[in-house]
C-alpha cells in the first residue's frame, strides 16, 4: 500500500511540476508573441492610440478655429460690401460700382 501511495505522490509531484513549467512556458510564449506583434506594428508605422487621440484633438481644435475665422471673414466681407452698395444706389440704379475702373 505504501508503494502505491509513493507512486501516486510521485505522479502528483510530476504533474504539478509539469503544470508550473507549462505556466512559465505560456508566459514566455505570450511575451515573445507580444514583442513580435509590436515589432510588426512598428514596421507598418501604425500609430498608437494615445498619438491618434492627440492628433485628433489638435484637428478638432484647428477645425473649430477655421470655422471661427471663416465667420469673421464673412462678416468683414459683408461690412466691406455695404458702403459699395450704398454708393452704387446713390449713383443711380444700384448696379454701378463707384470704385470700378471706368474706361474713357
Amino acid at each position: 500500500m505504501q508503494s502505491e501511495n509513493r507512486i501516486l505522490d510521485d505522479l502528483a509531484r510530476m504533474a504539478s511540476g509539469a503544470l508550473s513549467t507549462l505556466g512559465g512556458v505560456r508566459q514566455e510564449l505570450e511575451a515573445r508573441i507580444r514583442d513580435q506583434v509590436e515589432r510588426v506594428l512598428d514596421r507598418m508605422e501604425v500609430v498608437r492610440r494615445e498619438e491618434f487621440e492627440a492628433v485628433r484633438a489638435m484637428a478638432m481644435k484647428a477645425r473649430a478655429e477655421q470655422e471661427r475665422l471663416a465667420e469673421r471673414v464673412a462678416a468683414l466681407e459683408a461690412r466691406l460690401a455695404e458702403p459699395r452698395q450704398e454708393a452704387a444706389e446713390r449713383a443711380g440704379d444700384g448696379s454701378e460700382d463707384p470704385h470700378a475702373d471706368s474706361k474713357p
